[in-house]
């Protein structure tokens, strides 16, 4: 009979080719779990106390590269307070993290006048000598440029110009710059800013090196200080700069993931899964990315212990360490949970900001698509009752991927969180207490109605 009840529910939207719900009055069956939904979403949006445990959490801890004091304190921060809060099974699991420090680095325009430029070099990127690297640039627009230019980039600084469209679009760029240049025989590499205009911002991210080619050093400058090279270049003068890095690995650290649940009450061996990263870059506090989606995740598990709400499920909460330099928390969790991974009947992750206008975004069965759509009416009142394409994330891919889970995103809107994304500028003030606690709200919601019902999410 409830293989049946399910059936009926899922006809109502099954042929939907895409996932929304505000035209649709509410599903019946929804009504089992209306005013605990409610009781949720109140508590997380009349209070500002997502926000002030963020702002707490950046303040005290900083920016939280893989390797560093500040990781590891936050961690142990956070895991004291997960206690606190009542969370239960509040514990850490090892992980071998790599350990890049970033050192003294600069640029600077040599001729024509001097002019320090806004830098930040990319994650990873190797070490120039002592007194830089001083050479000629040549600014390209694209990697079929720069092909097109290959004798005159020897010896030379590379600027890759590319215009910012999206990130999945512009960031290979980033990643893929060293390599480009270094094989026509460039001495370093300057990429673009990865975003959007953001009053001379420079941003970092991971840069990959390939073997056999040299390694050679790799920055970002500012949209701003581009434009002044392009410009001087366009109008024929030479622009010749000095770039001076330091970064190197030294060896592995320890760290760890970090776990705490609510343990189901009826089925505790089935796992609704929330993820985000304690790691960030070493700029700015990561509270964007992602400070706000460890607590907007957390919040979910404090606020069911706070109303006295116990699932059917486990809820499990896990802060995984290394997304931004090696993923090596998502993997070793996916390592150590393989076999089980059938047992996580969803997966949630927080880790594209919370600006608004936001977005829930699902990955699924057509089925299980269906189910969410309607689940997505009971947000209506906190304006996110829209469920699209889209779920996942980094760190709950690879168990997602064992496993064949749906997974769910909540997703900020990108054309604001790509301003400071990797930047110092990522800091508590670029969030509002009204974005946090509308995410926090949502993701309590969905985590509640998902661990509650009485089936399984189909695969």
């Amino acid at each position: 009979m409830r293989a049946v009840r399910w059936l009926l529910v899922i006809a109502v939207v099954v042929l939907a080719p895409t996932v929304r719900s505000h035209a649709q009055s509410t599903p019946g069956w929804l009504n089992a779990y209306r005013e605990d939904v409610a009781r949720l979403m109140h508590a997380a949006t009349s209070s500002d106390f997502a926000w002030k445990r963020l702002a707490e959490f950046t303040d005290l801890h900083g920016a939280r590269l893989s390797g560093s004091d500040n990781l590891a304190r936050a961690i142990a921060w956070s895991a004291e307070k997960m206690k606190a809060d009542g969370l239960e099974n509040v514990h850490t699991e090892p992980v071998m993290v790599p350990h890049w420090i970033r050192g003294r680095e600069s640029a600077e325009i040599v001729d024509p006048p001097i002019h320090d430029v806004a830098m930040l070099g990319l994650g990873g990127t190797v070490a120039t000598p002592p007194e830089g690297v001083e050479a000629e640039v040549l600014p390209v627009n694209s990697f079929e440029d720069l092909q097109a230019r290959a004798a005159d980039a020897r010896g030379r600084i590379v600027l890759f110009n590319v215009p910012y469209t999206n990130y999945s679009e512009t960031v290979t760029y980033r990643t893929t710059s060293a390599r480009a240049a270094a094989q026509y025989g460039a001495v370093g590499v300057l990429v673009r800013s990865v975003g959007p205009i953001g009053l001379r911002t420079a941003h970092t991210g991971s840069v990959q090196y390939a073997p056999g080619l040299p390694q050679i050093p790799a920055a970002s400058i500012s949209l701003e200080d581009t434009n002044r090279i392009v410009r001087l270049t366009a109008r024929g003068r030479y622009v010749r700069m000095r770039l001076v890095t330091s970064g190197h690995y030294e060896p592995d650290v320890e760290s760890a993931n970090l776990v705490a649940e609510i343990r189901g009450r009826e089925k505790p061996e089935e796992i609704v899964l929330l993820g985000a990263h304690i790691d960030s870059w070493d700029v700015g506090t990561g509270a964007a990315d992602d400070g706000v989606g460890c607590v907007v995740t957390w919040e979910a598990l404090r606020l069911m212990k706070k109303l006295g709400l116990h699932p059917r499920r486990t809820v499990r909460l896990v802060l995984f360490t290394n997304e931004e330099n090696g993923v090596r928390g998502a993997t070793a969790y996916a390592d150590r949970y393989g076999e089980t991974a059938n047992n996580h009947v969803f997966a949630l992750e927080s880790d594209s900001g919370v600006l608004s206008p936001a977005t829930l975004g699902f990955s699924g069965s057509v089925a299980a698509r269906a189910l969410m759509a309607q689940v997505g009416s009971l947000l209506t009142p906190i304006g996110l009752g829209d469920i699209g394409p889209g779920g996942g994330g980094a760190d709950i891919g690879p168990i997602a991927q064992i496993g064949n889970v749906p997974t769910m995103a909540y997703l900020g809107d990108a054309t604001r969180f790509f301003v400071f994304h990797h930047t110092a500028a990522d800091t508590v003030e670029r969030i509002s207490t009204e974005d946090i606690a509308r995410a926090a709200a949502a993701v309590a919601a969905v985590t509640w109605v998902v661990a509650e019902m009485p089936e399984r999410l189909p695969r």
